[in-house]
């Protein structure tokens, strides 16, 4: 390091103001500067208007529609309103997951449910440029696999050293979500997810990055843990029956501009491959891309 003609030590090198020590010694800060923040709170995932999907109006239906596939692009993350499902159903439900949760001390549990979201799953069809029935044929809906899971997660005496769930993408088509604490990863940046009352979050699973060709993603997220209070959350997963092979929707392949990303697999052996396996970020959908 060179000497100046003062004799002084060189100070070019010298953090300018503004650094994180300048910052740590100001005695106003009250705050940390967004560049400097490892979270974002500040941003918002789209929201759908579930009702708008059965509208008469062909102009107000269509974007909607339009707003749909925004979100499964950019996102992989929505928050449904106006579903329909009474909202005393939605806090029975998780009365319920919380009286067996209470009785045996934590765990999960699986049930298969029949119902499923044909409207919006027509929908995605239609932003996808398909027919609205394409995606409920392909993937035979008739005989999907549902699972109805929940857990549990305590107050924890060290929240910043602890994660309720690791970062990790779902199996499936959709999970309609009912959770606290959840936060997705958008343009790299993990953002905290609120809910506002009586909706449903809703994320792309792999299996639908997979029939898209990789044009609608399935996004990571993960679970946090505080220290104050007991929480619960309740995902209902939605995906084929259980020996469909899963793989790209040819209209969405093109051999020239658009050749399949990901190869085909039985929805059992992905599961199968996923249950038997640490999560891992988007490891599992690794497997299968081409």
């Amino acid at each position: 390091m060179a000497a100046t003609a003062s004799g002084n030590v060189e100070t070019s090198f010298r953090p300018k103001i503004g650094c994180v020590k300048d910052l740590a010694e100001s005695s106003d800060l009250t705050s940390i500067p967004s560049k400097y923040s490892y979270y974002s709170t500040a941003l918002q995932i789209p929201t759908i208007d579930f009702s708008l999907l059965n509208s008469t109006s062909p102009d107000q239906r269509s974007k909607v529609i339009q707003d749909l596939g925004k979100a499964c692009q950019e996102w992989g993350f929505f928050m449904l309103i106006n579903h329909g499902v009474p909202e005393s159903l939605m806090e029975g439900m998780l009365a319920m997951c919380r009286d067996f949760l209470d009785q045996t001390g934590g765990g999960e549990v699986g049930v298969c449910w029949k119902a499923c979201p044909e409207n919006y799953l027509k929908a995605i069809s239609e932003s996808l440029g398909l027919e609205g029935s394409c995606i409920d044929k392909a993937m035979e809906l008739e005989s999907c696999f549902q699972i109805l899971t929940s857990n549990l997660y305590p107050p924890c005496p060290q929240p910043d050293l602890a994660m309720g769930m690791p970062p990790h993408s779902d199996h499936g088509l959709f999970i309609q979500n009912q959770n606290g604490g959840l936060q997705l990863n958008h343009n790299g940046k993990w953002v905290n997810v609120h809910a506002l009352p009586n909706t449903f979050l809703v994320n792309t699973g792999d299996h639908l990055e997979i029939l898209s060709n990789g044009k609608y993603k399935s996004v990571l997220h993960r679970a946090v843990v505080n220290n104050k209070a007991t929480r619960i959350s309740l995902a209902v997963t939605h995906g084929p029956c259980l020996d469909k092979v899963v793989a790209p929707v040819a209209e969405l392949v093109d051999s020239e501009n658009n050749p399949a990303l990901y190869h085909g697999m039985m929805y059992k052996e992905y599961l199968e491959f996923q249950q038997s396996n640490q999560l891992n970020g988007k490891s599992h959908l690794d497997r299968i891309r081409i």
